[in-house]
């Protein structure tokens, strides 16, 4: 059943790696506990103990606004084929803007993507595995291809427009750094 590691393994990653999509749960001190849906090519293990997530544009940023006041986040993935198995990193995060000297270092890891918003380093402290055996089978089709539609239709400046205008603060008020 469920095991406990203090670091990602090779087995581990190659797991990451297969996965299309992972969710990502944050929460502030109090408001809204936050969980959210991530995919396209967004994620990398950049060791035993750090990942690094391109967060795309989204209707909303709580995720940020979470992380600038309680300093900790955990990240799921489910096998939806094969084996069974749930995966969680519990940890902190590094928030990193386009404004910040670290965003240059960090998004040659991934591929160029409309909508870049924020880069989170992961700082993993605990690895663990569990079951997965009422996660149902479903069939992956495609990557959605709509946000970065929107995202290259709007083009930079109104991009930027968009997270001053829906990015700034989450559901409960809170800044997001942006």
């Amino acid at each position: 059943m469920g095991k406990q590691y203090f670091a990602i393994s090779a087995d581990i990653q190659a797991f990451i790696e297969r996965q299309h999509v992972f969710f990502v749960g944050t929460a502030a001190a109090d408001g809204r506990v936050n969980v959210s849906p991530k995919g396209q090519d967004t994620l990398r293990v950049l060791d035993e103990n750090r990942v690094a997530w391109l967060n795309l544009t989204g209707s909303g940023n709580e995720t940020a606004a979470h992380l600038l006041e309680l300093n900790r986040i955990t990240l799921m993935w489910c096998a939806f084929e094969g084996k069974p198995n749930i995966l969680r990193l519990y940890g902190t995060a590094s928030l990193y803007h386009p404004r910040d000297a670290e965003w240059a270092e960090l998004l040659p890891l991934f591929p160029p993507l409309p909508g870049a918003r924020q880069i989170l380093v992961v700082e993993v402290d605990l690895v663990q595995t569990s079951c997965g055996m009422a996660v149902p089978f479903l069939d992956f089709r495609a990557e959605r291809d709509e946000l970065n539609h929107y995202m290259e239709k709007r083009g930079p400046e109104q991009v930027e427009q968009y997270w001053h205008d829906r990015n700034t603060r989450s559901l409960d008020g809170k800044p997001t750094g942006i």
